[in-house]
């Protein structure tokens, strides 16, 4: 099968907030086909999803879009 492993890919590390970087990042994320509607589908698809692990990687999935 398949083993899941709950870690980020790489360190994240915010020192300043950029206001303009993030009105273009969230204009690339919006809409039906972008990443921010993939992750609405995920995270809805979970609730009818019957088995708990595949359930918490379909919630882990659609967090990291966010």
């Amino acid at each position: 099968m398949w083993g899941y492993e709950k870690r980020l890919q790489f360190p994240v590390n915010i020192k300043n907030c950029d206001a303009r970087a993030a009105k273009i990042i969230i204009s690339q994320y919006g809409g039906p086909d972008g990443e921010l509607g993939a992750s609405l589908r995920y995270l809805s698809q979970r609730y009818a999803m019957p088995y708990d692990d595949i359930s918490g990687l379909l919630t882990d999935v659609g967090i990291s879009f966010c």
